[in-house]
């Protein structure tokens, strides 16, 4: 909406620029004249069509370069001694868009041409003619209208470059904070999360040297604080893009169900169809809806037996996860944290998403994600 309100200021402001050097034309070209003649309205009509050609300037300098130039040189040639300063504009202009080469080609041609127009006309003789040529077009003012267009281009430029800087310097910024925030949480959360895992390799080996049966609910958590503290080391290997850790993926996903059945979950992977090349970006996705739904299956569900199916296909990979649990369409859980993480990563990808209760009972995860253009 600020870009429109900007492009309409614009237009407000050429058409005045055009419609107040196209009076000054013709006024000039008036004065002096008390008969028009058909030649005269020629004159008079080059006169305001140089002047509003200027409303398309910023459209289309070149044009308005030519237009106003051949307007220039036909009222000189109709007798019109007026300075070509609708040619001046337009020459201001197109160097500004960049068009210096076609402006210096266009100028040299006008001030061979706007002589022998005024020697056409008759105004002067042969002398005089070149001397009124050189006062309607001045050299001087056309160099000057050149540097002011190119003087204004730089300073557009060096203005665009420096917001390219601070736009550069703000991601930089906001990469450094992820940086930070991503040690901090792996700090606080591996210390924590030692503890557990060394508590439960202890408990794991003392049961073991007492001859005792070691519960599958302690196996479960020695695991998972292996996992857990794999999953923190790879978060920031990932977020200081090292590329010394290889993210986790498709390829880890049979390792993720089988842990799962630790659990006490009777969960079950099916992989169809021809095995493609598939993208880093989408095996994360991958494994992280499988991870996710797992959990929240193991937490929440209360299911016995949940399915992880994965279906590769020629330009996509489907996913689905089904479990049994008590989830109904009168009875939908409020959606948490980890399926929008689910939403979002799949979006990203320009995959879609359902997540939904089944009409049978339980819960239900689909997503489809594309594999091309990924990476």
């Amino acid at each position: 909406m600020r870009a429109r309100r900007f492009g309409v200021r614009a237009g407000i402001r050429d058409w005045a620029i055009a419609v107040g050097v196209a009076s000054a034309l013709l006024l000039t070209g008036m004065s002096g004249r008390s008969v028009a003649t058909g030649l005269d309205l020629l004159g008079y009509a080059l006169l305001v069509a140089g002047g509003l050609a200027l409303a398309a300037c910023h459209r289309a300098p070149v044009v308005v370069l030519a237009v106003t130039g051949l307007c220039a040189v036909g009222y000189q040639a109709a007798g019109f001694d007026v300075p070509a300063v609708a040619y001046l504009f337009a020459v201001y202009a197109t160097v500004r868009a960049g068009h210096r080469t076609t402006t210096v080609a266009a100028s040299l041609a006008m001030l061979a041409l706007l002589p022998l127009a005024a020697l056409t006309s008759g105004l002067h003789d042969t002398g005089e003619a070149f001397a009124r040529a050189r006062g309607a077009l001045e050299l001087a003012w056309l160099i000057a209208a050149g540097a002011a267009g190119e003087a204004l281009r730089q300073a557009e430029r060096r203005a665009d470059e420096a917001e390219r800087s601070r736009e550069e310097t703000a991601r930089r910024r906001a990469d450094q904070e992820r940086l930070h925030i991503a040690r901090e949480l792996h700090d606080s959360l591996t210390h924590q999360i030692s503890v557990i895992k060394v508590q439960s390799e202890v408990a794991v080996h003392t049961a073991r040297k007492r001859g005792e049966q070691v519960p599958e609910a302690l196996l479960a958590i020695r695991e998972a604080g292996r996992e857990a503290s794999r999953e923190l080391r790879a978060t920031l290997e990932a977020v200081r893009d090292d590329g010394t850790t290889p993210p986790r993926g498709l390829d880890h996903v049979p390792e993720l169900v089988e842990r799962t059945r630790t659990t006490g979950l009777e969960a079950t992977l099916t992989i169809e169809g021809e095995r493609h090349e598939v993208p880093a970006a989408v095996g994360r996705t991958v494994y992280r809806i499988v991870q996710e739904s797992l959990t929240n299956i193991v937490r929440h569900a209360g299911a016995g037996t949940a399915s992880v199916r994965i279906e590769c296909r020629q330009d996509t990979l489907a996913l689905r996860i089904d479990d049994d649990g008590g989830a109904t369409p009168d009875s939908a859980p409020v959606p948490g944290v980890g399926l929008a993480g689910m939403r979002e990563r799949v979006t990203a990808l320009g995959g879609r998403l359902r997540a939904e209760p089944r009409e049978e009972g339980g819960f239900t995860v689909q997503a489809e994600l594309p594999l091309n253009g990924t990476s």
